[in-house]
């Protein structure tokens, strides 16, 4: 075998690791348990709705800024323009109306109806395009920028702050879900520092798309309830090579139960501002943990302990499909643990640890094999901020904590490739067998969603036959000279398995193993028609998208799950947005 690269080797390490012991288990459950509630509510299905009727007039849709605005201190200081914010949470601030005419790009019916309640005929409306473009406010509205601080590539970056989204409340839904509105790409705020608060059709396409099927391929995540563009010019400098061209505007409307991250505490603990950091934090326990007691002297620790162990086990799942954030910076992870902040990202296709998506990572700090890394890196800033408010024992257990979280990453990984390769039960060498897998892949660039997928839709006879016509990803698999001694590993491994038919693994792998995710080219495809105000391909792709494991023909015409073409190998995606 060749020498392997250092990260294949960390990899290997990684999912081979004999201790899988789960992270400070006297303060959180099981790694196979959530901790807080929320992880869960984010990738359960819309269908557990009630049937109570849903919203049709706009008129009767109501949010509130009440709980957030009573909660903490506000700004004293109205107005957008840009400054340095001290002692608060939240600025006021009103977004810009973007300049017409709008066109409906794209409506997350999931979203509409599962989560807001509201009848799509509704979002289909003048008004809901005034709403969701911040030319008019909700009943109840009152728009609001958080301030937050963060790290970014490595590097204390100081007052950040919602620079073009705003939040428009909460709101209660039939099933008593609480989730939060936000406008993103709605103008200046506080915190826009040098830009203009505007985002592009580019960027906004993606994030639409990509939030959506990161929910449907059962990754936590905010999520998208529709797009709207305009014909407003925004100024872009896509690659920071000067060339900078006029692009057009475009707004997402977004919900998350809560868009705290971790430089929500970071900027409150760097300012000294130690009585406002136990105020948020007792409030992000009270909404968002109903697990931990408020009246529990060890709230923060044990709040700290299941951020460690839920982020663990997002990175996990980032990996288990491919996914590469492009920008994990401390400022874009969420106290919740869910994916947030989509810019950069890509899905790995031909599989490389050493993957970066966004060409401003020149040191390829966030690569696809890094991110476990940064996940600890970040959370140990994480506890940096919570110093001030854990006692000196408590610091030490939160320490013990965060050293406990390579562990519970390697766990979980090795639990999702398992279900990836269809194994059931625990065998010594199943690390070896994905990690040599991986290598294998690696060694012959072969397409990471693919080859797991065909691998679910091969037979047993095909895998001992090699016979993988029509299988592109497995054919370039199976050129590998140790391809042959995986097989004769990996099917004897299967064998083993009692009471499981070779159907019922089939079946079983390709209820985790999409046939469909959102590649950088059929972003890029979709979005230079968007460009032409043609939004048929963002249809397409959501609706592909929405049911990645299952096999369509419309997608399979359109080639998503075919060789990518020629032109993409170029692509390349930037921070500009």
């Amino acid at each position: 075998m060749e020498m392997c690269s250092l990260q294949t080797v960390a990899l290997i390490a990684a999912v081979a690791a004999a201790s899988f012991a789960p992270v400070c288990p006297q303060f959180c459950p099981s790694v196979d348990q959530n901790c807080h509630g929320t992880t869960s509510d984010y990738v359960r299905s819309r269908s557990e709705t009630s049937v109570s009727p849903l919203i049709q007039d706009l008129d009767q849709f109501q949010v509130s800024s009440k709980k957030l605005m009573e909660a903490f201190p506000i700004d004293p200081v109205d107005g957008n323009f840009v400054r340095t914010v001290k002692n608060c949470i939240f600025s006021r601030s009103l977004p810009t109306p973007l300049k017409g005419p709008l066109r409906l790009a794209a409506v997350s019916t999931d979203v509409i109806g599962g989560i807001l309640n509201l009848d799509v005929a509704a979002a289909r409306s003048e008004e809901f395009l005034r709403y969701a473009s911040g030319g008019a406010l909700m009943v109840g509205s009152e728009p609001l920028a958080h301030r937050y601080g963060g790290h970014q590539f490595g590097y204390w970056a100081g007052q950040l702050g919602d620079g073009r989204a705003h939040t428009l409340g909460q709101f209660t839904n039939r099933n008593g879900e609480v989730w939060e509105l936000q406008l993103k790409g709605s103008g200046k705020t506080p915190y826009s520092r040098s830009g203009d608060g505007r985002a592009v059709v580019r960027s906004s396409v993606r994030e639409f798309l990509c939030s959506e099927a990161m929910h449907f391929l059962g990754v936590p995540t905010s999520r998208a309830a529709s797009l709207i563009v305009s014909d407003e010019p925004v100024l872009r400098d896509q690659f920071y090579d000067g060339n900078v061209k006029a692009e057009r505007g475009a707004v997402v409307l977004r919900v998350a139960r809560s868009w705290f991250r971790i430089g929500s505490l970071e900027i409150l603990s760097e300012s000294g501002e130690f009585g406002l950091l136990r105020e948020l934090m007792d409030f992000v326990i009270d909404e968002h943990f109903p697990s931990i007691s408020s009246d529990d002297p060890d709230k923060y620790l044990v709040f700290y302990s299941t951020v460690v162990n839920e982020t663990a086990h997002l990175i996990a799942r980032w990996t288990s499909v491919g996914f590469a954030h492009g920008v994990c910076n401390t400022d874009n992870f969420s106290l919740l643990s869910v994916t947030i902040d989509y810019g950069p990202f890509g899905f790995v296709e031909s599989y490389d640890p050493s993957f970066v998506p966004n060409v401003s990572d020149d040191e390829g700090r966030y690569s696809i094999g890094a991110q476990a890394g940064v996940g600890h890196f970040n959370l140990g800033k994480l506890l940096a901020a919570l110093r001030p408010v854990l006692t000196g024992e408590q610091q030490k257990e939160a320490q013990s904590v965060l050293n406990g979280y390579a562990d519970v990453y390697q766990r979980r990984i090795l639990q999702l490739f398992r279900a990836k390769l269809g194994l059931l039960g625990e065998e010594e060498d199943d690390g070896f067998l994905i990690a040599l897998l991986l290598k294998l892949m690696e060694d012959t660039r072969s397409d990471f969603t693919l080859t797991f997928r065909q691998l679910s839709e091969a037979s047993a006879e095909q895998l001992h036959g090699q016979n993988f016509t029509q299988m592109w990803a497995l054919e370039g698999l199976s050129s590998h000279q140790l391809f042959p001694d995986w097989l004769g590993l990996y099917l004897p491994r299967l064998r083993r398995q009692q009471r499981d038919d070779d159907s019922g693994r089939q079946n079983r792998m390709k209820r985790v193993n999409p046939r469909y995710v959102l590649r950088n080219w059929m972003a890029e495809s979709a979005v230079r028609k968007a460009e032409r105000n043609d939004f048929s391909e963002v249809a397409l792709l959501h609706r592909t998208l929405s049911s990645p494991f299952v096999t369509q023909e419309a997608a399979e015409e359109a080639g998503y799950a075919a060789k990518p073409p020629a032109w993409a190998r170029g692509l390349k995606v930037s921070c500009s947005s």
